[in-house]
């Protein structure tokens, strides 16, 4: 009932705006990786992407449940962005979304004034960074032919 207690004060509309947002990025996210391990080209690449898909889905969940206890409704996720079909451009395209949703969550996480939004949206950010380096030596695996 106290943790209860201490989210319903957080009944921000921009707050609740940025959560919804952040819910359908790694819904968005959670599809695209999806489709990125199927066409990976080696076993490493598919194991790498598909727990960095795992992270997005316990985002997801975390975020949704956040958003549900502000605002008594279930969230409505829809895709955002669509995910570039090749390989290449699907590793750039994911690097440079992690790199940019660990400044939107970092900016939730100091808006926030529940402890409970801030550290979720805090230890997010901290998994997008570590994601984007992934994706990183990713492209420049694939990009130097350095294949195993």
């Amino acid at each position: 009932m106290y943790r209860y207690a201490i989210i319903q004060q957080e009944l921000d509309t921009p707050l609740i705006t940025n959560i919804a947002q952040a819910i359908n990025g790694e819904y968005s996210a959670i599809a695209c990786y999806a489709h990125l391990a199927t066409v990976a080209p080696t076993e490493e690449a598919r194991k790498q992407i598909k727990e960095i898909r795992q992270d997005e889905v316990r985002h997801f969940q975390t975020f949704s449940a956040i958003y549900t206890r502000l605002t008594g409704r279930q969230p409505t996720p829809t895709i955002t962005e669509p995910c570039p079909q090749s390989y290449k451009e699907g590793l750039d395209f994911a690097f440079k979304d992690e790199q940019e949703t660990v400044d939107h969550y970092l900016d939730i996480a100091d808006r926030a004034r529940n402890p409970v939004i801030r550290t979720a949206f805090q230890r997010a950010a901290a998994d997008e960074q570590n994601h984007a380096v992934w994706f990183l030596y990713l492209i420049t695996k694939k990009s130097c032919s350095c294949q195993t």
